[in-house]
Formats: C-alpha cells, structure tokens, sequence
C-alpha cells in the first residue's frame, strides 16, 4: 500500500486578491489543483477538513502587535502593506490564518499517525515575515507557527525546517536564530532578494550552530543542489536526528520561474523530495509536514508539485 499523503487546500485562499500582475496570485493554486486533477492524482490524496488558526498558536510567533497591525490594516482596506511587496485585501488576514490553521490540521493529521504525510497548498505564503514584521508576499510565517505548535502539543524537542524556495527564509531564520530545538536549512540564490542568508549567518547563542544556509550562485542547478544534500543537510540532519521534518518547500528555483535564476527542473524537486523522505524514515517515522511557498510560472510550479506529491506517496524507503 502507498504511504498515505494529505493534501491541505481551501477555495478560500483564491479570495487573497493581491490585485492584477501580481507573481503571487490565486492561478498559482487554481493552475495546482486542475493539474492534479488531470492526471487524476488529486483523487489519490486524502483531502483535510480545516478551520482558521486561533490567535494563541499565532502568538507562539507573532507579536500582538503584528496580528493587530495585519488585521487592521487589512479591514480598512489597505492594498500595500509594506515598501511594496506585500499586497492584500480586506479579507487576507482572516484567510492568512486559515492558511495556518491548514497547517496545523496537516501537523495533527502526521503527528498521531492517520497520514504519514501532507502537503500544504497553502496562500498567503509565510517564509519571510518575521515576529513582527510583513515581508515578501507573507503575512504570517505558517511553518514557524506550526513547528511551535508540533513541540506544544506534541512535546516534539528536535524539528527540522528544510527552506528550498530559491529566496531566503529570513523570516524563519529570524524566529528560531537563538533557538536549538529547531534546525533551520536553507538553500537558496545569493545574492539575492531578501539580502540575508549568508554562510556566515549559523545561529546565536543557545541556537549557534542550528542554522545552516547554502547560498547558491545565480546559474546553479542541480548539480550544486545534490552536492549540498549529499555532502552538508544528510551528514546535518543525521547529526541532529529531527523528530518531525517540515519544508518550506517554494518551486521558484524552477528553470523556467520568472523571479529568479536557478536551473532545477522537476526532477530535481523529486529528488530534493526523495532526500528528505529517506531522512524522515530514518529519524522520525516518515514524519513529513511540506508547506507551498513560492513557484510563479504556473506550468511549472504544477508540473513541480506533481514531482513532489509523486515521491511523497511512494513506499517508505
């Protein structure tokens, strides 16, 4: 029997408007969805009844200032909720909890065994906002929020978060830089938006040491990319012995993404896939809780997440 994998969507997120040309915008899941159905996977995964996250998860990440700054700034109908980036509507930060709370239910689905994993089809994306701040298409940082939600309620001490998007998870890096209970993994473009990242950047204090960041050269591919696997995260991961791995898992390194310049194709995804699966079966159960975040031509980005349902559904290695 194929390992049960989740699937975590929600018509709701389609009604985060970020207005027209917009990169991060509702065909990105509509383009997902149809083409899952098309080739007749989307009957294959076991769907998630989901409901928005409460404020007391949010606030394990987020201050009360931040939930108050991005509510209130949403009803009144402010479009632009930073420099430029960050676009909403009325309705984006209740949908923006919902997509935490999609999460959350993927989080409880893994941890008590009913799925082996889940993969979240989740909007707004969550990667770059930080404890108090909007950044880079996100509103609240939904993998952070769950990773403090798996270790409340689960009691799970070592949480490994992999970041492939091809931008840097700063927002995620700065939530856990102090903190050794959860790993954080990042390989991305550097130099590159958002300007952190760097070898140099490994954690502080207690957490020195749990942050690793592989930035790659404009031009990379998967080359470079199974190289950091085989010789930097699978030696890391194996030191650390995760008890849950979650991944930030942005299909924008695509050759063919429009917001950036690194030359992984779908293959590569399943393989980056394959990695990790091989990982969690060794450390935690198969315990895998995968997270959208970015991914902007919309062929590729369905052709991407195709490759990586694919090699979740296999049989454990």
């Amino acid at each position: 029997m194929s390992s049960k994998t989740g699937f975590v969507y929600h018509e709701r997120f389609l009604e985060h408007d970020t207005g027209a040309g917009h990169p991060e915008r509702p065909d990105r899941l509509r383009g997902i969805v149809s083409h899952l159905k098309e080739i007749s996977l989307w009957q294959k995964l076991q769907h998630l009844l989901i409901d928005e996250a409460d404020d007391e998860w949010i606030l394990k990440v987020h201050t009360p200032e931040h939930i108050r700054f991005v509510r209130d700034a949403c009803r009144q109908g402010r479009r632009i909720l930073d420099q430029g980036d960050t676009h909403a509507c009325p309705d984006s930060y209740d949908i923006a909890r919902l997509a935490v709370g999609g999460v959350l239910a993927g989080v409880d689905a893994v941890m008590r065994g009913i799925l082996n994993n889940v993969f979240c089809a989740v909007r707004p994306p969550g990667h770059h906002a930080e404890t108090n701040t909007v950044m880079g298409f996100c509103l609240l940082n939904n993998i952070a929020v769950a990773a403090r939600y798996a270790q409340a309620v689960y009691r799970i001490e070592r949480i490994a978060i992999i970041d492939w998007d091809v931008h840097h998870g700063n927002g995620t890096q700065q939530i856990f830089y102090e903190d050794r209970s959860v790993f954080f993994i990042s390989l991305h473009q550097f130099p590159f938006y958002p300007g952190t990242g760097g070898r140099s950047e490994q954690g502080s204090g207690r957490g020195e040491g749990y942050t690793l960041n592989i930035p790659m050269l404009a031009g990379a591919g998967e080359k470079e990319y199974m190289a950091a696997w085989t010789e930097e995260i699978i030696p890391a991961l194996n030191r650390f012995r995760p008890e849950l791995i979650m991944i930030s898992a942005g299909f924008d390194a695509h050759q063919d993404d429009p917001l950036a310049n690194i030359n992984l194709t779908e293959s590569s995804f399943a393989k980056m896939t394959a990695f990790v699966k091989e990982m969690a079966n060794l450390h935690c159960a198969g315990r895998v809780v995968s997270i959208l975040e970015g991914g902007y031509n919309i062929e590729a980005l369905a052709r991407s997440v195709e490759a990586h349902l694919r090699q979740l559904q296999e049989l454990p290695i």
